[in-house]
């Protein structure tokens, strides 16, 4: 069941939600219900979603959005990537790892890759050809990626790749991988570049376990191990090497609104679930929401989410403006997971003990919500960043 956000918050839409925005929500939304949510129980069961699945996305003109159309994308904006991962939250396949594919990996290569890198991958990225996945977490090394061991060394016009990585969403399926490396131990975080990695084909590129996870079960996440991976010096992303730091740096504050919008979109989906659970089930002879507490208790989640919707909105506005800072990004990307978490369990207990089991799909946003709080830097690490701006 998808729901909007309008007929949830009663908000009026923001400036930048334009007709062709909704459109796009409308179209995501009805090819979501019809291709997706149908197959959803199998993908969470196999642990992934298969390619097909990845085409028909593509075909139907929900793989970068915000890529321009010279280089096969949609030629729209972030607010295009926002409307497709709302539809995603509010259809409730939240395991279907394209919003990460759109607006972390294929911007990567729009913004820092040459002018070939960009035709040579991006138009299969919007085809689904390509599967997008960012490779930065180590086993040694999560939030302080300055820590990173995997090393690229130059050899010719090769570089050899050694190393691992884990945690890695989409890893079982993707075959674009842009692989965080250090190409110069010595020089600290400006010895940090990124490499794109083509597996198909690859020798010295291995897949490890598809991780099993407490929630997100359709979205595979991945060991990643290169041994004397061979890849050409031209997959370097910039003109020369020790740029991969303020590369990253530069594009968190999207991937930290992305799942901000991840965020939004579940709290909203969650309180329509509830809110007609609570109209039709009966205690005591009368519904659960004629009961005060439960009312109270949605009062509430209303207005938090409420809050959350409208500052979610103003930081996708001053991002299409150029104007979000890391700071205020790390706000919205740990406050409202925070609040996500919040309110999935308050509408859990209002199920009561049904709300325990999977067969309703408020157990699995339960599930679902934990790992929010923890990828794309923890909210510990993000009051950390906001700290720094007091």
């Amino acid at each position: 069941m998808a729901v909007r956000p309008a007929e949830i918050l009663q908000r009026p839409k923001p400036d930048w939600a334009s007709e062709d925005v909704a459109m796009l929500y409308d179209m995501a939304t009805k090819f979501l219900e019809a291709e997706i949510a149908p197959r959803y129980e199998e993908f969470e069961k196999a642990e992934s979603f298969d390619r097909e699945s990845w085409e028909k996305a593509g075909a139907n003109g929900l793989l970068c959005a915000s890529i321009p159309e010279e280089y096969g994308g949609s030629g729209g904006t972030y607010a295009h990537e926002s409307a497709i991962t709302m539809a995603l939250g509010h259809v409730g396949v939240d395991g279907f790892g394209i919003a990460l594919h759109n607006a972390i990996v294929a911007p990567y290569i729009l913004h820092y890759g040459s002018e070939e890198q960009k035709k040579k991958w991006l138009p299969r990225m919007a085809s689904g050809e390509l599967i997008g996945a960012i490779a930065m977490t180590e086993p040694g090394a999560g939030s302080d990626l300055q820590g990173i061991k995997t090393r690229a060394e130059k050899d010719g016009n090769q570089y050899r790749i050694n190393g691992s990585k884990t945690f890695i969403t989409n890893g079982q399926l993707a075959n674009l991988i842009i692989v965080v490396t250090k190409t110069d131990p010595a020089a600290g975080a400006k010895g940090t570049s990124l490499i794109v990695v083509e597996t198909d084909g690859a020798d010295g590129f291995e897949r490890g376990r598809n991780l099993d996870k407490i929630g997100l079960k359709a979205n595979d996440t991945s060991e990643l191990f290169f041994n004397d991976l061979k890849v050409p010096t031209s997959n370097l992303l910039g003109n020369e090497e020790g740029q991969g730091f303020v590369q990253l740096m530069q594009q968190l504050p999207q991937e930290r609104l992305l799942i901000a919008g991840q965020a939004v979109g579940m709290i909203e989906r969650a309180l329509t679930v509830t809110i007609d659970y609570v109209k039709e089930r009966k205690a005591f002879g009368k519904a659960v929401l004629d009961f005060q507490n439960t009312q109270f208790k949605l009062a509430e989640l209303k207005t938090e989410a409420t809050i959350g919707r409208v500052f979610y909105n103003d930081c996708v506005a001053r991002h299409l403006a150029g104007g979000l800072d890391p700071a205020t990004a790390s706000m919205a990307k740990y406050w409202l997971t925070d609040l996500q978490c919040k309110i999935v369990d308050e509408c859990l207990q209002l199920f009561g003990g049904y709300g325990y089991m999977n067969e309703y799909p408020i157990a699995r946003m339960y599930r679902d919500a934990r790992v929010q709080r923890i990828y794309g830097g923890t909210n510990e690490i993000m009051k950390l960043l906001i700290a720094r701006s007091l």
